[in-house]
């Protein structure tokens, strides 16, 4: 999720909306696993097996795409795989039930770097998580699979850790990103046109590079350098369909004069990611700080323009460029006004939907329960229904 960098000490970690804080990452990955050479093959051929792929542009396959939600607080997790923050595995039933209520993306995001050794990904961690990524796609849903917030390596983003790279694309970082990005890509290349690669999440301010122009600029090379490598890998990865971060994942910084976008070998199938947690005072904050006061509702008529505006700011972008955004991540807390959290929600996915983009909650099993019956939220549930009945682009309803 996306913070203020000036209100980062309010969080330990971007990738959570109920749980605010999240332990640090562990910096030493645990010890590798021994593995047969039958598992090590399994895990390999994996990547062998082409499937029939039909081309999407990216614009046609927005409108499959929505809705869409999150597993969060669990691929990505620092300190246990999968389960170290609070979540059960993932299960089959669980998919099957997101597919039941209607959603036709699920985003997966995944900490990579906590839990290779010497730089290689676990064949385990490969197996696993394109056990999850079948689940889903096999269900009808795309599947958007990413490098997520994972120690904060990417843009050396802990002061502590990377002393002098911090809050720049280094030396090793970029090794990492480039290495990480050949392996996830080659295992998976002969996935189908459901399964869409997400370069990394929030980490992409870089404000350490020198200038706002340098930190910009570091970012397009880095989508660059995703785009690059995907596209010279093998099976369907280089008609795949892609997303590169925006800066920040801001709305108002991705469509600033300084973003350039990246160049593609093929037309269309590029997505633009942002986040959406605005205001942060209903979304995230449960009290007030010396910045600003906790909203406990939201919907009024001033509050309903400025998600507006800032929708229509970004299709003014995507517009432009020939590029449909995917909204990545949005979510309230639960500790709000359950009225309020249904007029917000129900607003993002309309405001998102009407502009040809994709809305894809963040949700870390408060919304949908991971364990069985895998229950929905009263609210979710009614966002679901008036998404259902209303249909895309309806008027967001006003309350003062």
């Amino acid at each position: 999720m996306s913070v203020p960098r000036s209100h980062t000490s309010l969080l330990l970690a971007a990738s959570c909306i109920v749980a605010l804080a999240q332990p640090l990452a562990c910096m030493t990955p645990p010890p590798l696993q021994a593995e047969t050479a039958a598992s090590t093959a399994a895990a390999a051929s994996n990547s062998l097996a082409t499937e029939t792929m039909t081309e999407l542009d990216a614009w046609t396959a927005s409108s499959l795409m929505s809705p869409g939600i999150n597993i969060g607080n669990t691929l990505e997790n620092t300190t246990q795989w999968e389960t170290g923050w609070g979540n059960p595995r993932i299960t089959k039933e669980y998919v099957q039930k997101l597919a039941g209520l209607g959603f036709k993306t699920v985003r997966l995001p995944v900490a990579w770097d906590t839990y290779a050794v010497n730089g290689r990904v676990q064949p385990d961690k490969l197996r696993r998580v394109g056990e999850v990524v079948d689940w889903i796609t096999k269900a009808g849903m795309f599947c958007v699979l990413n490098i997520h917030w994972d120690g904060g390596w990417i843009d050396s983003g802990s002061k502590e850790h990377f002393p002098q790279t911090f809050a720049t694309f280094s030396s090793e970082a970029e090794a990492k990103f480039r290495s990480y990005w050949e392996q996830i890509s080659s295992h998976f290349a002969g996935k189908n046109e459901r399964l869409i690669f997400e370069d990394l999440n929030e980490e992409t301010n870089f404000t350490n590079e020198g200038s706002t122009e340098k930190a910009y600029a570091t970012l397009t090379r880095v989508n660059q350098i995703f785009i690059d490598i995907v596209r010279h890998s093998s099976g369907n990865n280089p008609k795949r369909l892609l997303i590169i971060a925006g800066y920040s994942t801001d709305i108002t910084k991705t469509c600033a004069k300084e973003y350039k976008l990246p160049i593609d070998t093929i037309p269309g199938r590029l997505f633009i990611s942002v986040h959406f947690y605005t205001p942060w005072q209903f979304c995230g904050m449960t009290e007030d700080a010396d910045w600003g006061k906790m909203m406990p509702t939201w919907g009024n008529e001033r509050e309903v323009a400025e998600l507006d505006r800032l929708f229509d700011t970004m299709g003014d972008f995507c517009t432009r460029n020939g590029i449909p955004a995917f909204i990545g991540e949005f979510g309230a807390t639960a500790k709000k006004d359950a009225a309020s959290r249904v007029r917000w929600m129900s607003a993002v996915e309309q405001a998102a939907i009407s502009r040809k983009m994709v809305p894809v909650l963040w949700d870390t099993g408060n919304e949908i329960s991971r364990r069985q019956p895998n229950a929905a939220s009263p609210e979710l549930l009614q966002v679901l229904k008036d998404l259902t009945l209303r249909g895309a682009g309806s008027p967001i309803r006003k309350v003062n």
